[in-house]
């Protein structure tokens, strides 16, 4: 079961990944509009329209992989103080009562939302003759489902860690500096800092005192 969820997490996480590099995208055509716009005059009606798309893309389909790395904002000033049996208690409730509904309704009506947009070939009303925004609207149910397997997945955690009364074990990703164990890798100790800290102090007293007895 575990090498089943690990699986589905590395998926979540691959797909989260390629799609992340549409910021790279997005920086570019957000300066090249600039520069377009301020120093030659010849701004584009549909640059903020893609931008729109493409920040859109990408967050939709960041959500399975932020899912699986447990990353989505929560009201953790209890719940981390809390057994793991009670969290698991919690979050499964909330998975079944509002995610799953949610998550249910966003893909069943995003893929309403795209089939009637294939049909009609639908255009941003932006501007006249605007960019196509079908290809858009397709990732609404494309990212629900991500959404919901990822979310069966963390509901099979909940129940694992009910039965084990441990959560079970995720693969690492990109987390944020551990101030403390950054210091150990240098070589740093507290009593180093402090003594660096120090003479920057004296270094700015004495020139201070210097500046002042200047005629």
């Amino acid at each position: 079961m575990q090498k089943v969820l690990l699986a589905v997490d590395k998926v979540s996480t691959r797909i989260g990944q390629a799609f992340s590099w549409l910021i790279l995208g997005l920086t570019v055509l957000m300066v090249w509009e600039i520069v377009s716009r301020r120093f030659f005059d010849a701004p584009h009606a549909w640059a903020f329209d893609a931008q729109i798309q493409l920040y859109g893309t990408m967050f939709m389909m960041a959500g399975a992989y932020t899912l699986a790395k447990a990353g989505h904002v929560r009201g953790d000033v209890l719940y981390g103080f809390l057994p793991p049996r009670v969290q698991a208690g919690l979050d499964l409730t909330l998975y079944v009562v509002f995610f799953l509904p949610g998550i249910i309704a966003l893909a069943y009506a995003g893929w309403t939302f795209a089939g009637e947009s294939w049909a009609i070939r639908e255009r941003s009303g932006i501007m006249a003759d605007g960019p196509f925004i079908y290809p858009f609207k397709t990732v609404i149910p494309f990212a629900g489902a991500l959404l919901l397997v990822q979310g069966v997945v963390e509901i099979v955690r909940c129940i694992i860690c009910l039965r084990t009364g441990e959560w079970p074990s995720r693969k690492e990703d990109v987390v944020e500096v551990d101030v403390e164990k950054l210091k150990e890798m240098v070589h740093v100790k507290d009593a180093d800092i402090a003594a660096l800290d120090e003479i920057v102090v004296k270094r700015g007293e004495a020139s201070s005192h210097g500046k002042g007895t200047r005629p």
